[in-house]
C-alpha cells in the first residue's frame, strides 16, 4: 500500500503540480487579455476569490505535513497563518504614508487615532519589503520552534498537544484584540494602497498576487513531497505509527517533530501573507480557534497523508462555503460543515483522495492476483 502510494504521489503529483502552474498562467491571462464581454474573461473579483482559496490550500498542505505524516494534530495553525498575515499587513500599512486619513507620514491611521506619539520599535523595518518577507517566515517559524521545543521535549502528544495549540492561538487572539498591543485592535489593519509600488486594487496586481499564490503552493508541494519521500519522511511516518518504538530504535523523535513543525508553521505564515493583500484586511478574528479547526476539516475531507487531498479539500469546502453563505442557507453553514465532517469520518475515513487511492490499490492487487500463476501444492507425505 505504501509503495503504491509513493508511486501514485510521483506520477499524479507531477501532473497535479503541472496543473497548478497552468492555472497560475491561465487565470491571469483570462482576466487581463480577454475583454469583459468575452466568455473567456474572468472577473477580477473571481480572481481574488480563487487566490484566497489557493492560500487556504497552502495552509491545509502545511497542516497535512505534520498531521498526515507525523501524527501532530495542531488546532492552532491559524495563529501562524495570522502572524504571517500581520507581517504583510504591517508592510502594507507602512506603504500608505501621507495618503491615510490623517496624512501622517510615519504613523498608521489607527495609531494617530489612539494618540500614539511615535512608532513602536517592532514596526521598524517594515517599510522595506525584504525585511517584511523575512519576518513573514521568521515570526511564525520562531514561535513554532519555541512552542515545539517545550512541548515535544516534555513529550506532550495527542489530544493534550491539540488543546495546548488551541490555547496558544486563543491567547494570541485576546492579545491582538487589545488596542495597546500595537496592531490595530479589533479593527486590525486595512485600507491598503499599494504593494511593491503597484496599486493593490488594480486588476494586474490581483492577477500577479494570484499567480504568486499558485507559485507558493507549488513550491510548498515540492518541499513537502521532497520531505516525505526521503529517509527523513520515512522516520516521520514511523513516528506517526509507533512513536515509542521509533524512539527505542535510537531516533531523536523530538528533533524530527520540531523540524517538521517549524517548516509547517513557515508555510502557514507564507499563506497568510499572500492572503492579506487579496482580501484587503487582517484582524484578530483570523486567530479564532474555529478557523484552525475548520482548516483541519479541510485536510480530513480531502484525505490526510496524501498531500494532494488537503489541497482539494480546501478548495471544495471553501467553494461550498461561498455557495451556501451567499444564500438562504447562510445561518446553517456551520451545521453543514459539521455534518460534512461527521459524514466523511464515518463514510470516507481516508478522505476523498485517500479513498480513491485505496480503491485503485485494491483493484491493482486484485488484478495482479488474477494474473499470477498459482504455485503447485506440495506433494503429500508418504
Amino acid at each position: 500500500m505504501h509503495a503504491f502510494a509513493d508511486r501514485t504521489l510521483g506520477r499524479v503529483g507531477t501532473v497535479f503540480l503541472a496543473s497548478i502552474l497552468v492555472v497560475a498562467v491561465a487565470v491571469p491571462v483570462s482576466n487581463l487579455l480577454f475583454p469583459p464581454g468575452s466568455p473567456l474573461h474572468m472577473p477580477s473579483y473571481l480572481v481574488a476569490l480563487l487566490g484566497k482559496y489557493i492560500c487556504y490550500a497552502l495552509l491545509a498542505l502545511s497542516i497535512d505535513l505534520i498531521w498526515g505524516y507525523c501524527g501532530i494534530l495542531s488546532l492552532g495553525h491559524g495563529a501562524f497563518f495570522a502572524l504571517g498575515g500581520y507581517a504583510m499587513g504591517m508592510y502594507l500599512m507602512r506603504q500608505i504614508g501621507t495618503r491615510g486619513v490623517y496624512a501622517n507620514p510615519e504613523l498608521p491611521d489607527f495609531m494617530v487615532f489612539l494618540n500614539w506619539s511615535e512608532l513602536p520599535v517592532f514596526w521598524y523595518g517594515f517599510q522595506h519589503f525584504a525585511y517584511a518577507a523575512f519576518m513573514i517566515v521568521a515570526v511564525p517559524g520562531l514561535l513554532a520552534f519555541l512552542f515545539g521545543w517545550f512541548a515535544f521535549r516534555s513529550r506532550v502528544t495527542g489530544v493534550y498537544l491539540s488543546i495546548i495549540t488551541q490555547a496558544m492561538t486563543f491567547a494570541l487572539m485576546l492579545g491582538f484584540f487589545r488596542n495597546n498591543f500595537g496592531f490595530g485592535g479589533n479593527n486590525g489593519l486595512t485600507d491598503f494602497k499599494e504593494i511593491l509600488g503597484f496599486n493593490v486594487q488594480a486588476a494586474g496586481t490581483r492577477a500577479a498576487l494570484f499567480a504568486a499564490s499558485c507559485l507558493a503552493l507549488a513550491v510548498g508541494f515540492v518541499i513537502c513531497r521532497a520531505i516525505i519521500t526521503s529517509k527523513f519522511g520515512k522516520v516521520l511516518i514511523a513516528i506517526r505509527d509507533a512513536e515509542s518504538r521509533t524512539r527505542f530504535l535510537g531516533y531523536r523523535v523530538e528533533s524530527y517533530k520540531l523540524f517538521v513543525f517549524t517548516v509547517s508553521a513557515c508555510m502557514a505564515g507564507v499563506a497568510g501573507a499572500l492572503y492579506v493583500p487579496q482580501v484587503g484586511i487582517i484582524n484578530p478574528s483570523e486567530f479564532a480557534p474555529a478557523n484552525s479547526i475548520e482548516a483541519v476539516i479541510w485536510v480530513a475531507v480531502g484525505g490526510r497523508g496524501t498531500l494532494i487531498g488537503p489541497i482539494i479539500g480546501a478548495l471544495v469546502v471553501n467553494y461550498a462555503k461561498t455557495t451556501f453563505t451567499s444564500g438562504m442557507l447562510a445561518p446553517y453553514w456551520l451545521f453543514l460543515l459539521g455534518g460534512l465532517f461527521v459524514a466523511v469520518t464515518l463514510l470516507l475515513p481516508r478522505g476523498i483522495v485517500g479513498t480513491i487511492q485505496h480503491f485503485w490499490s485494491q483493484r491493482r492487487q486484485a488484478r495482479d492476483g488474477e494474473g499470477a500463476v498459482p504455485e503447485p501444492s506440495p506433494a503429500p507425505a508418504e
